[in-house]
């Protein structure tokens, strides 16, 4: 306990130090009652800031006190990037002699201006609809009757402290406007139960596919009630995929899609879940291709070593708030994107559908991806915005494997 105490208490003053310094004490000779303030304001938020998370995101889940937590922290990261970058300009100031004594006034204002305005800017792009993004992704010994075959990827849409019940609904409404065969959930549904999220999570039964709508749970999941969202979302229509498979067809071809638990699933104490492709493909032909749902990137070598033809995940978020994404790059293989990995599997990253946590996207926009599967070779990275060409009429339907759970 006393060394988290101590790893937070650090992490909170690395954080807070770079943007005190630069807005009020690096030779900037504000007035003392500004000094004062700024400062109080710093220390307040160190002291007050881990009571909140607790409150928030803890056993209680205080919506509030989660929502003052998480975006003050979305704040405090922004100030911390853009002062340790205007830290580094004013030492090339200095190197050049430019700036004189008003220098560091100069660099505090352009600081706080900065980010204020990327604060102001990446709220708006994290409480938007997201944009729909096309990709085309081709992949060997897909059948004919299945070349064009839409499908539509949502991901960690982490319902939560802020109510986004109608955000929900509108996401819903795009989907529903892209024709999809197929709409994948890549997990990360909600921080919080299902009763707590059960308006938010409500539009997702009125999303419409051909095939099937399909949902793996994510990390968030099992910090709550992971078989609570498996239930909810077979109440809502769509297929839970915990470490099991299904068959869509299509004129006669068919395309397995199968799905895994998170990667911390096992390492969450709850009973029969962990990820587990194994038991996902029990009963599959081996002949079909495959489309694996795991929630993190970090799943894609089981996925190659399994022959999985495409795998689809979420988790990164693209980063979220930049330059974030060059931590999260320690972490995953990929931060967002299609990728190639062994000799065919495909790896598809989305940047995400909402955000978790600080109600900021900067640098990383929110996505609704449409992927149309293409049969034979492998995909030449292209992405477009361009209206789909025309659907093929086709008959469809979803088949399930013998050992597959109602």
């Amino acid at each position: 306990m006393r060394r988290r105490l101590a790893v937070v208490v650090l992490v909170l003053v690395v954080l807070c130090l770079p943007p005190w310094w630069t807005l009020f004490a690096s030779g900037v000779d504000w007035p003392l009652p500004v000094f004062l303030a700024g400062t109080v304001v710093f220390a307040a938020w160190m002291v007050s800031f881990p009571f909140l998370m607790v409150a928030g995101h803890g056993p209680r889940r205080v919506d509030r006190a989660a929502r003052v937590a998480d975006t003050t922290l979305g704040m405090v990261w922004v100030l911390f990037t853009w002062s340790v970058l205007g830290g580094l300009v004013q030492l090339v100031l200095i190197g050049l002699d430019v700036g004189g004594v008003d220098r560091a006034r100069i660099v505090a204002v352009a600081v706080a201006v900065v980010s204020a305005g990327l604060l102001a800017w990446g709220h708006y792009e994290a409480m938007r609809v997201p944009r729909v993004r096309r990709l085309d992704v081709h992949l060997p010994r897909l059948g004919r009757g299945l070349d064009g075959t839409r499908v539509v990827v949502l991901a960690d849409t982490h319902y939560g402290p802020i109510d986004r019940a109608a955000w929900s609904a509108r996401v819903a409404g795009v989907v529903n406007t892209l024709d999809a065969d197929v709409v994948v959930h890549a997990g990360d549904i909600a921080d919080g139960t299902p009763v707590q999220r059960r308006e938010q999570s409500a539009p997702l039964g009125t999303i419409r596919s051909r095939l099937a709508k399909v949902y793996v749970t994510g990390n968030h999941e099992y910090s709550g009630e992971a078989q609570g969202w498996l239930d909810r979302m077979a109440e809502l229509g769509w297929e839970p995929l915990h470490n099991r498979h299904v068959v869509v067809e299509r004129r006669g071809d068919s395309l397995v899609l199968a799905g895994v638990d998170d990667v911390t699933a096992e390492s969450s104490g709850q009973a029969g879940h962990r990820a587990n492709l194994p038991d996902a493909l029990i009963g599959a032909d081996p002949d079909l291709p495959i489309l694996l749902v795991a929630h993190q990137p970090k799943y894609v070598p089981q996925a190659a070593a399994a022959g999985v033809y495409l795998q689809i995940s979420g988790h990164t978020h693209g980063g979220q708030i930049w330059p974030f994404n060059f931590l999260v790059r320690i972490d995953q293989p990929v931060v967002h994107g299609l990728s190639r990995h062994g000799e065919r599997t495909q790896l598809y990253t989305s940047r995400g559908t909402g955000f978790w946590g600080p109600p900021f996207r900067i640098f990383a926009p929110s996505e609704i991806m449409l992927l149309t599967l293409r049969s034979g070779g492998m995909s030449a990275i292209r992405c477009t915005s361009a209206t789909a060409s025309a659907r093929l009429n086709s008959t469809a339907r979803i088949r399930r494997p013998p050992s597959a759970r109602p």
